[in-house]
């Protein structure tokens, strides 16, 4: 199983999402690493009621061993079912400035 498939299988089994995707961002980054940078947006009714601080280290806790391993980087998006309708996508990522470009 693929780095990005463990990310989404856990999300899915941990917090059953109304919205999930696991984007790939590595060739976008300096390096070799074909696994190591990732965006997730996660639209739950887990986070109700929870600040962001309390969403990314769930997040956090669930991918503990991909964070400790092959990922290096993970850009988190996270929203309740209520304030995704609102926004209905979330920001692109920023270009990589470090590494070997």
């Amino acid at each position: 199983m693929s780095v990005e498939q463990r990310i989404e299988s856990l999300l899915r089994q941990n917090l059953t999402p109304d919205y999930l995707e696991v984007v790939n961002e590595s060739h976008m980054h300096g390096g070799s690493a074909t696994e190591s940078h990732f965006k997730v947006i996660v639209v739950s009714t887990h986070f109700s009621g929870q600040r962001l601080l309390a969403r990314h280290r769930q997040i956090n806790k669930l991918l503990a061993d991909e964070l400790a391993g092959p990922v290096h980087a993970l850009a988190m998006h996270t929203y309740t079912p209520e304030e995704w309708q609102e926004e209905q996508q979330a920001p692109d990522s920023p270009a990589c400035l470090g590494g070997s470009k």
